[in-house]
């Protein structure tokens, strides 16, 4: 079996994708190229429109993952050039699609999750089978489906007798704590980069906060970041997830009723100060001990929010980019998932139970053949 993999990562930020060819021909996986492909504004903003219900939504949901797959092949022809590597060399392709409805045990008992992807397009495209649909199955089992990286971030970033923390800031932020006894947890911490970013893009134009330089030149406004801190998701104990459905821009514009007349850099330093205490809350009841707090997604850029999780944390836990323990903060996620298309080949479970609260362990995704 061939030891190279690609993993492409399109998150809750709706900025793009990110694409990675990885050779785990060593056990510890090696990133060969790492690529991205920014959406352009229409596909953004039809990704973004169908994360609440709307008009003819399935036949525009369907064109829009045909959409997406044609950017994910893309990504898979640039990973190839850069590599000089054929699709002959790849093994598969973990591709995660876009997810726009996040519902685990709702309604039924069972609920749901649903990435957009048509993985039978980009197998045909790309000429490499391709594995998808990595969290139905979780949830299938009685799991949030979320998170499924810890796994993966204890066998990159794990410390041998040492508590170390990763936490993933994309849209949503999501929190892996690796104990030193070596048991793995983690879950979502709230939003991450969604609310800002929003914010961002609608009082400035630009799709994010550069560095967090915005949001230095406000000031927080402490009684609406008090009432960001009364979300119910915030208190709940693990296995959670959350996604869009909760944090998006209606949600934001409820709490500023009150708080019409607050400037919009004040507003983008509360968010930011809201992402940060929300990551820290849950950093501090579930890893203590962490010497540690490893940050990758997005939010790894942003220096304010940076300064922030570490002002907010004791001085024993260290703040660090991902960067700095060997994967760049882009890389990571992606990297996740071409290690999950490479546990469902090989015929191993990809979830952790004590993370997502699924019965079991199980084999994710559905694999289609090149």
């Amino acid at each position: 079996m061939s030891s190279y993999f690609i993993g492409l990562m399109s998150g809750t930020s709706l900025d793009g994708v990110d694409g990675v060819l990885v050779d785990f021909s060593q056990g510890t996986p090696c990133v060969l190229s790492h690529q991205t492909l920014p959406f352009d504004d229409a596909l953004k903003a039809e990704l973004m429109a169908l994360n609440t219900a709307g008009v003819n939504e399935l036949h525009r949901a369907a064109l829009a993952a045909n959409a997406l797959v044609q950017v994910y092949a893309q990504v898979v022809t640039s990973l190839l050039a850069t590599t000089g590597l054929t699709a002959s060399n790849i093994q598969a392709i973990g591709a995660h699609g876009q997810t726009v409805r996040h519902q685990p045990g709702l309604f039924d008992g069972v609920g749901y999750t649903l990435q957009l992807n048509n993985p039978s397009l980009l197998a045909e495209l790309a000429g490499i089978a391709v594995v998808a649909d990595f969290r139905s199955r979780d949830v299938a089992a009685g799991g949030q489906g979320a998170p499924l990286v810890p796994v993966f971030h204890q066998g990159v970033f794990g410390k041998a007798q040492q508590t170390v923390a990763v936490l993933n800031i994309g849209g949503i932020a999501n929190v892996s704590v690796l104990s030193l006894q070596g048991e793995v947890v983690g879950f979502d911490c709230g939003p991450g980069n969604a609310l800002m970013d929003f914010w961002c893009q609608h009082h400035t134009g630009q799709p994010y906060d550069n560095n967090g330089q915005w949001g230095r030149s406000g000031q927080v406004i402490a009684p609406l970041l008090q009432a960001f801190m009364q979300e119910p998701f915030l208190q709940q104990a693990p296995p959670k997830s959350t996604g869009r459905d909760l944090f998006h821009p209606a949600w934001l514009m409820a709490h500023l009723t009150r708080f019409d007349q607050a400037s919009p850099a004040d507003v983008q330093a509360t968010l930011t100060e809201f992402t940060a205490q929300a990551c820290v809350n849950d950093v501090k009841r579930h890893a203590p001990d962490a010497c540690e707090l490893i940050v990758c997604g997005g939010g790894a850029l942003n220096g304010l929010l940076m300064a922030r999780l570490q002002a907010c944390l004791p001085a024993s836990c260290q703040v660090v980019s991902s960067a700095e323990r060997g994967m760049p903060p882009l890389q990571v996620e992606a990297c996740a998932f071409a290690w999950l298309a490479r546990q469902t080949v090989l015929g191993l479970p990809g979830n952790a139970p004590k993370v997502t609260g699924a019965k079991g362990a199980r084999i994710l995704g559905g694999i289609f053949p090149a």
